[in-house]
């Protein structure tokens, strides 16, 4: 098992240059081995701002927890004529910072962001070599395969996802005359802090242990974190819990609550009860005794996992069957969670109900940001699979060389700096569950038909295997592509479509949407907890008037990051007003349209009943306004939901128009 990040290494002493280590002789033979001469110019191959910009937007999560921590690393290394360098796990550089006199000297040997430093095109250097070790590794100088990267000492340290799985590289690259002893413990240090945040970010909303042998390392980065679900089925575990619990994450995985800290759920939760403080001493299996918080995650926002928990005794209590208890069920059954008001959003959810269970495969269309992934877990979590796990896979966020072994797994030696005992794929990890299959359109054309072959015979063989493996997997697909469009021109399979397409359903875009005065509260839900209590965070009127009009090119995504930081800005009343929005909110407003109605063109109001009234004002305003709904709630002063509750009919598109 590989050691946690906060233990020294051997690897991170520097040694004199010249002196090769086991594991930079390899590197040095797998530089030769790709064609590199020491002698010849790097590959200064750098990607374009539009392509640079999608592998950014891939990579999102990871750079948004792992930039505030280069800042703070930056900060403790100023001064001293080096960078910090993020890279996604191909060795794509996303990001760097540093000082400015160094960063001149890196852009010669292209160390910024668009290059690529694997060891394929740089040879032997601390980026490519810790990705095909998966190791921290520092080189030094004369270490470098090739000549022209040898006035840099660099220190990398490989991120990894909360599933163990390599997501990107930390590195900190200076002059190799100014190398510092601390500077691999810095980044190690920095490297857990983001691995932390993910695993926290990833696992909201479910049973979080936090432990440690010493009770002054909880709250620090030493201590152990492992996450469960309400039943006490194992999810994951950081580095450092990994370490305490003596196994790596593969073999955690077939462990329990009981097997690890050998208690049930009713048991902790009945300790809890009992001990307010959550404050307790838990034995694990292998004798030691550690100190440890326990916490009911809340979920993040617009999230519904875990029913809110604040106090011990809200904890529910668990049957004797082992089955979850009914206020858990309730809150895990999310499509009724989603079901806010939007009459197209019903029709999907009434959909995707009819065929639940029935082994029909789901595909999901939409925009980007408009919740394909929410709905997706949704429906396994109100599915027969729910007691399985839930595994995503983005199919336009793994590199086109990575995604078959990533999908099928691979057997030890399958192929060239593999790990020593393989990697289970996706598919064998979704075993007994769901898998969501995230922007399916984007999946290379070779790969397509080994997935056909799969969904097919129920079966994998994983990379270098000659073994199949049966499955039991329930498929649900999603894209913001037009896949008949890319078979017409032979980019998507027509086979594998029609074998993914059992029930297509489309999730119209936030613009669109008439639900979005009930969507907005259930989103401030989550976060009102965090501004004092009997606090609830509100929306102006105003402010609910210009989301109305305002085309949300992000969508969820969009309104989600727009209310989480109007909520860290708001006064102690709690309300939102337009000085907490953001500048560019007010770019992606359309116009407020005609004026108001006037009464006097109204028809005559002698004699007729106030809902006749309100019927005829709205027939007329939507006539004016060309069939458009938005328009015509806006000159009422009305929400859309009102009109279509007084007109007592679902919107047809084909009458109706949405401001599109």
């Amino acid at each position: 098992m590989r050691e946690p990040i906060h233990q020294n290494a051997a690897s991170s002493r520097c040694p004199e240059a010249g002196w090769l280590v086991p594991s930079i002789q390899k590197a040095h033979e797998r530089s030769q081995t790709f064609g590199l001469d020491t002698s010849m110019r790097p590959d200064y191959d750098v990607l374009s701002t539009a392509d640079l910009a999608l592998k950014l937007e891939q990579s999102r999560v990871l750079c948004t927890h792992a930039l505030p921590v280069m800042e703070t690393l930056r900060e403790q290394i100023v001064n001293t004529h080096s960078m910090i360098v993020l890279t996604n796990a191909a060795g794509l550089i996303l990001h760097s910072i540093g000082d400015d006199d160094f960063l001149q000297r890196a852009e010669k040997v292209a160390l910024r962001a668009g290059a690529n430093w694997a060891e394929q095109q740089q040879g032997t250097n601390a980026i490519g070599t810790a990705i095909a070790e998966l190791s921290p590794t520092v080189v030094h100088g004369e270490q470098h395969y090739l000549a022209a990267n040898r006035f840099l000492t660099c220190s990398s340290v490989p991120i990894l996802d909360p599933y163990g799985e390599l997501i990107g590289v930390l590195d900190v690259t200076g002059d190799h005359r100014s190398y510092h002893q601390h500077t691999m413990a810095l980044a190690k240090m920095s490297v857990q802090m983001i691995e932390n945040h993910l695993f926290s970010n990833a696992f909201r909303g479910t049973l979080q242990i936090a432990f440690h042998g010493r009770p002054e390392f909880l709250g620090t980065l030493m201590e152990g974190i492992a996450a469960f679900t309400c039943d006490g089925r194992f999810l994951s575990a950081n580095r450092s819990a990994q370490f305490q619990l003596g196994m790596p994450l593969a073999a955690l995985r077939a462990h329990t609550l009981s097997s690890l800290f050998g208690l049930t759920s009713p048991q902790l939760i009945d300790r809890l009860r009992r001990n307010p403080e959550r404050h307790l001493s838990l034995e694990l299996s292998n004798g030691t005794v550690v100190c440890a918080n326990i916490e009911f995650r809340r979920p993040a926002l617009g999230e519904e996992a875990w029913p809110p928990v604040t106090r011990a005794e809200d904890i529910p209590a668990q049957r004797n069957d082992g089955a979850p208890p009914a206020p858990v069920a309730k809150a895990m059954s999310r499509l009724s969670y989603l079901d806010t008001g939007d009459p197209q959003v019903a029709a999907v959810i009434g959909k995707v109900r009819k065929v639940l269970g029935k082994d029909i495969p789901i595909l999901i269309t939409g925009e980007t940001g408009t919740g394909k992934e929410l709905l997706a877990q949704a429906i396994h979590n109100d599915s027969p699979h729910r007691s399985g796990p839930f595994v995503a896979v983005n199919c336009a966020s793994i590199p086109e060389t990575l995604i078959e072994s990533e999908l099928f797994g691979y057997e030890e030696g399958a192929f060239t700096g593999a790990k020593r005992k393989g990697a289970i794929g996706k598919l064998l990890q979704a075993n007994g569950g769901t898998l969501f299959l995230d922007e399916i359109g984007d999946m290379p054309y070779p790969l397509q038909v080994r997935l056909l072959r799969v969904l097919q015979e129920r079966q994998v063989n994983p990379l270098g295997s000659t073994k199949s493996i049966p499955i039991d997997v329930a498929i649900i697909c999603a894209t913001h592509r037009d896949l008949r469009d890319m078979m017409s021109q032979n980019r998507f399979r027509e086979d594998l479509y029609y074998r993914l397409n059992g029930l297509v359903v489309k999730l119209p875009p936030l613009r669109e949407r008439t639900d979005l005065a009930a969507v907005v509260p259930k989103l401030l839900q989550s976060e009102s907890a965090e501004h004092g209590a009997g606090q609830r965070l509100r929306v102006a009127d105003d402010v609910m008037a210009l989301f109305e009009r305002c085309t949300w090119p992000g969508n969820f995504r969009q309104l989600g990051n727009l209310l989480r930081t109007a909520a860290a800005m708001v006064d102690s009343d709690g309300e939102i007003l337009r000085e907490h929005l953001p500048d560019d909110f007010f770019d992606d407003l359309r116009e407020p349209g005609v004026a108001p109605i006037a009464v006097a063109s109204l028809p005559s109001l002698q004699g007729t009943r106030l809902q006749d009234v309100a019927a005829s004002a709205i027939a007329s305003a939507i006539a004016q306004h060309g069939g458009n709904v938005s328009a015509a709630a806006r000159a009422l002063g009305v929400s859309r939901n009102t009109i279509y509750r007084k007109m007592q009919c679902t919107p047809r598109e084909d009458t109706l128009q949405e401001g599109r």
